[in-house]
């Protein structure tokens, strides 16, 4: 029997309309698709008059489902890893998957499309030829050791943070790194996009008088880098 085969595809981070031809031909044509949650992926497929199956990979159920998925890709299915918003693992689940599959020598195809960190440095006009992305940094232990470690990073920093703790980041990177220039981006394609620059203690006082919603990504210039 044919092994199957596995597409991780990207989808979009907001705006439905960015995603591309080939990401919908490959979710209509797969056995079934893999995601986080059936809500949010169920509105993508219905724009696009997928009718598809949904399988559920999250951190709540990795453990238990991941044998199973390996299981049907073994036994010849083809296969879409899809999260959220995005390009599935960067910060998002499936890495296990996707290293699982590899190690049972299964084929994996990437479907490129959106992904949140690269389109914020390529509109933010900080340097882009070298940077570290830390994605979402530890809630509590580690948080402060990495805050201190990224403080003397020279390249340009990418973090992804949640609307429950970016003003405590924003507090942070102005406590740890206050000389830094930084860029702050909401909800990135989405109808209520907004961002915010300057130094740590200018975006402190912009966030404070805002009702704060939606992901975030925040920029933090190179160390030696000037406005």
């Amino acid at each position: 029997m044919n092994q199957g085969k596995l597409f991780v595809v990207a989808t979009p981070i907001g705006n439905l309309n960015d995603i591309t031809f080939r990401a919908i031909d490959t979710l209509k044509q797969v056995d079934f698709i893999i995601c986080e949650d059936t809500r949010v992926s169920s509105a993508l497929l219905n724009k696009y008059e997928i009718k598809n199956k949904l399988f559920v990979l999250n951190a709540g159920n990795e453990e238990k489902k991941l044998d199973l998925y390996i299981k049907y890709l073994l036994e010849g299915k083809s296969v879409a890893l899809i999260s959220d918003a995005g390009t599935p693992t960067i910060s998002d689940p499936g890495g296990r998957l996707v290293n699982k599959a590899k190690k049972s020598g299964i084929e994996i195809y990437g479907i490129p499309g959106p992904n949140a960190a690269v389109l914020a440095l390529s509109i933010s006009g900080i340097a882009t030829d070298s940077f570290v992305f830390e994605g979402f940094l530890p809630q509590k232990k580690g948080r402060q050791s990495k805050l201190k470690l990224l403080a003397t990073e020279e390249r340009t920093i990418v973090l992804y943070e949640s609307m429950y703790r970016i003003e405590k980041l924003i507090d942070e990177i102005a406590e740890y790194m206050p000389n830094r220039y930084i860029q702050v981006y909401r909800e990135l394609t989405k109808m209520f996009e907004e961002s915010w620059e300057g130094y740590p203690s200018d975006i402190q006082k912009d966030l404070s008088n805002k009702t704060i919603k939606g992901e975030f990504v925040v920029l933090i210039s190179p160390l030696k880098w000037k406005v």
